[in-house]
């Protein structure tokens, strides 16, 4: 089994690293004094890690994390494996159905064929996964898992395959939030301050659905927490979420509008929100180990409004 002990600093490769967590995760893990080795095909065209290039211990590559030939001589040197590479929820998807199974599936075969058992993989799995809870019950990490969109099985597959391979942990991740040097404004929080901010209103479908929510640099400190316990972890799969944040969408609009004066909440009468899930998690299984989150939903929230001052939307879409 892989042991901290054994190298120091770890030499740490992360697949997907100019999007939105791993412009947060790179500079957080380097930080904390790791190799970082940065691999992503750069499609958005946002030089999201120009500030990491100054330093001595992160270096860039340009490619595919599908691309056996450029996977192999960079897993041969890395301690740990954390494959960000994804098509990132429902829409996205379902408007490219290859990509989605491509990247978020067989990327992961290809890098698990790839390494040895000695080396570690901490992959993000989204808890899209659960689908629809039952009524008044908590999802929990032995919850089945019930994805009702092909990113949630994706997902869910991709799962199954790291855990099954071992030396692995899975973080299931709440929907994030917060601003990141690579923004998306499509996640639900990010979307619903930027509407609040920039038409003070916001147009709510299926306001009863639920969801849990976590900052993105609380996701990157879930990550360096887990190479920290990974001893402890190993093997198993940990939601990753604020616990006093498992919110409808209506309650989530209300605590924007704490910050947003005379904010406009409309209900509409028609309409389906495309991404049914609605669901309560439990996170107790990852605080048992002593991790917790740091910026709240309202930190973030303020955060968002004031780093929107510098937008315009068109550039921080996720297609």
């Amino acid at each position: 089994m892989f042991s901290l002990k054994k190298v120091a600093p770890l030499r740490i490769l992360i697949t997907g690293c100019a999007g939105y967590i791993g412009s947060v995760l790179c500079p957080h893990l380097l930080s904390l004094g790791h190799s970082v080795v940065a691999l992503d095909s750069f499609a958005h065209g946002v030089p999201s890690l120009a500030a990491c290039c100054a330093r001595e211990r992160f270096d860039l590559v340009r490619g595919d994390a599908r691309d056996s030939r450029t996977l192999a001589p960079l897993l041969r040197e890395a301690d740990v494996l954390i494959p960000l590479a994804a098509i990132v929820g429902a829409p996205a998807c379902d408007a490219d159905q290859h990509a989605a199974e491509s990247v978020n599936v067989d990327a992961i075969a290809t890098a698990l064929r790839l390494m040895t058992g000695s080396q570690a993989v901490i992959a993000p799995i989204s808890n899209s996964g659960y689908g629809v809870g039952e009524k008044n019950t908590e999802c929990t990490e032995d919850t089945p898992m019930r994805p009702i969109s092909l990113y949630g099985r994706t997902k869910v597959q991709a799962e199954r395959l790291i855990l099954g391979r071992g030396n692995a942990i899975s973080l299931r991740l709440a929907t994030v939030f917060g601003m990141s040097p690579r923004l998306r404004l499509d996640l639900l929080v990010n979307d619903f301050v930027w509407r609040a901010a920039t038409d003070g209103a916001i147009v709510l479908f299926e306001g009863h659905f639920r969801r849990n929510y976590v900052h993105v640099r609380d996701v990157s400190r879930a990550f360096s927490h887990s190479i920290d316990h990974l001893s402890q972890m190993v093997d198993k799969s940990f939601n990753v979420g604020l616990s006093d944040a498992n919110l409808t969408k209506r309650q989530l609009c209300e605590r924007i509008a704490k910050h947003v004066p005379g904010l406009q909440i409309l209900e509409a009468p028609l309409g389906v929100d495309p991404d049914r899930r609605d669901y309560v998690v439990s996170n107790r299984r990852i605080e048992a180990t002593g991790f917790r989150c740091h910026h709240s939903l309202d930190d973030g929230i303020a955060e968002l409004l004031k780093g929107y001052r510098m937008l315009r939307r068109t550039q921080h879409g996720n297609a």
